[in-house]
């Protein structure tokens, strides 16, 4: 008993000590706090009684925080909460600089690092434009021709019986029989006859006739197709040959055998047809947005399968004056000599054009290296340095200047951007630019106008300087922070916070129940936000379905489920 009382006497006596201890403690800090007086809020005291600024600049106004929601980016808040479109919980974001500009966006060196955001200045220098064509090799049509028949009759002997032959110029062709051309052969050798028989007392009338009549003979069987030596073979003769003989009017390649020994013919049916292989025509099909750098007279580089890594040349010398409405290309003819024959008709080829920067004037423009020429008008792959006439059809040769615009150089070299700095959307060209001394990265959407691209880059027609910086890796990820932010982006030029393909019926109109269902019984949209329903998504209320486009729609619902009930076809009939 005396042992448990002195246990209780020591307990309360160290109780007392520590209450007295406290007691002393808080006395000293009251009448300390007395003798300084007061602290201003966001301040320090130092240890000689100076008032320090707090190290977190308390003293300033704190940036206002703002709350938003990652599917809809045009909610923003100034405390958390819910969504009112899908109720979804709303997410700090990043509180942002008052100086920013609608279509500017800003963001910390570790960030650009983190998007591997590079750039690169807007320049002026000549760039060379690649424009690559396919196409096939094909027959020089002013160096096609076909024999026929220029009689009627029978072809009793074919010289050259299958296709391929190679015949040169005057090589014998066909031996044909026809009874028009005897009988032709006949008149001539009567009027023969009959200029023979005349006599020094004839009269000059009749001299003068005859000597017509023979020569009108003559001429019959030279446009039966006889040589003037076959014509004097049967004067001499005095007798007419059974047989004509039909010779090659050129030099080329048999590509065509339409008859047969035995077989009969009119006047005009098409015996051969020869082509010369010793040039060629190229044709390559050029897209319409290349049409601008096309000129006449441009040197084409081009190459074959059948010999890989030879590359041959040759001149333009025609593009199409009609678009392939199919195909959205023009042809474009390139003349090329083949004295060796290694290219074939019907060969594929893939052809290229390098054309450093020009005038981009379009139509009839030709190559500076033609001017002060002279040019057939109807056939432009005839091209002298000195007046003359066409070796082909005879016309008199006119200057180049006066069928074609001479191509223009640039008095200095054009604005570009490399060829990722642009993002595309088909009606508009947005590239990003930084923002000179800026306190951190800042970069600025901005619209431009572009020309024809050249190779790697575009040339830059509004919109840019020279020597602005322009983003050229991470464009896309700078266009979907813009997004993100509901301002201004690539998909989104006025920045309304509309996000393609996540609307949930925003701004539609409110459907009543008879614009929802002609018969007023099955739900087509959501009572909540009056966007089309998800039928993952109802609820069971009084033993009906209701269905809503999203979760949040639903649990908005069951809140207040009575002033919906208005809208939804099925409590309604």
């Amino acid at each position: 008993m005396k042992m448990t009382q002195a246990k209780s006497l020591l307990f309360n006596r160290r109780l007392k000590n520590i209450f007295l201890v406290v007691a002393v403690f808080l006395a000293g800090y009251f009448v300390s706090s007395l003798l300084q007086g007061p602290r201003k809020a966001g301040t320090l005291q130092s240890p000689a009684g100076q008032e320090l600024e707090h190290p977190s600049g308390q003293t300033a106004a704190k940036a206002p925080k703002v709350w938003t929601c990652s599917m809809h980016p045009q909610i923003r808040q100034p405390k958390p909460g819910k969504c009112p479109i899908c109720f979804m919980d709303l997410i700090l974001i990043a509180a942002e600089d008052g100086g920013v500009g609608e279509r500017q966006i800003t963001f910390s060196q570790e960030a650009v690092k983190l998007m591997e955001i590079q750039t690169s200045p807007v320049e002026r220098k000549f760039v060379e434009a690649e424009i690559r064509m396919v196409g096939k090799v094909d027959y020089d049509e002013t160096r096609v021709k076909n024999i026929t028949a220029w009689v009627p009759g029978r072809i009793d002997r074919l010289y050259v019986d299958f296709t391929g032959i190679t015949v040169n110029k005057g090589d014998h062709m066909v031996e044909l029989y026809s009874p028009e051309l005897i009988s032709a052969q006949a008149e001539l050798l009567q009027a023969l006859k009959a200029v023979g028989s005349i006599e020094d007392s004839t009269s000059e009338l009749m001299k003068r006739t005859t000597l017509a009549t023979l020569e009108a003979a003559r001429d019959k069987l030279r446009l039966l197709g006889l040589a003037p030596a076959q014509i004097d073979k049967i004067e001499s003769s005095g007798g007419p040959v059974t047989h004509i003989t039909i010779y090659s009017p050129i030099g080329g390649i048999v590509i065509h055998k339409n008859a047969t020994e035995g077989m009969y013919v009119n006047t005009g049916t098409p015996i051969y047809t020869l082509a010369d292989l010793s040039r060629l025509w190229v044709k390559l099909d050029a897209y319409e947005s290349d049409l601008p750098w096309i000129r006449y007279g441009q040197e084409v580089e081009f190459s074959t399968e059948a010999y890989p890594g030879q590359v041959f040349k040759g001149k333009i010398s025609f593009h199409d004056p009609v678009l392939n409405a199919k195909t959205r290309t023009v042809k474009v003819r390139v003349n090329v000599d083949n004295p060796d024959g290694r290219l074939k008709p019907e060969m594929f080829v893939r052809g290229v054009l390098r054309v450093r920067l020009g005038g981009l004037e379009g139509g009839a423009v030709m190559d500076p290296e033609l001017a002060g020429k002279w040019i057939c008008p109807m056939h432009p792959s005839v091209v002298k340095d000195r007046q003359g006439v066409c070796d082909i059809c005879g016309m008199d040769l006119v200057a180049t200047e006066s069928l074609f615009t001479i191509a223009s150089e640039p008095n200095k070299p054009p604005l570009v951007i490399p060829a990722t700095v642009p993002l595309i959307t088909g009606k508009r060209a947005v590239v990003y630019v930084q923002i000179p001394d800026a306190n951190k990265p800042t970069f600025e959407g901005r619209e431009v106008v572009l020309g024809p691209r050249a190779g790697d880059y575009y040339l830059v027609r509004e919109g840019l300087t020279e020597g602005e910086i322009v983003v050229t890796n991470g464009n896309f990820k700078i266009d979907s922070s813009l997004q993100i932010q509901a301002k201004p982006s690539m998909m989104n030029p006025q920045g309304d916070g509309e996000v393609s393909g996540h609307h949930h019926g925003r701004n539609q109109e409110p459907r009543t129940p008879q614009h929802q269902d002609s018969k007023g019984e099955e739900q087509t949209f959501c009572p909540v936000m009056s966007g089309a329903i998800n039928k993952d998504y109802y609820t069971i209320y009084k033993g009906k379905k209701v269905y809503f486009c999203c979760p949040g729609c639903e649990a908005e619902f069951l809140k207040s489920p009575e002033k919906y009930l208005s809208k939804l076809p099925q409590f309604n009939n």
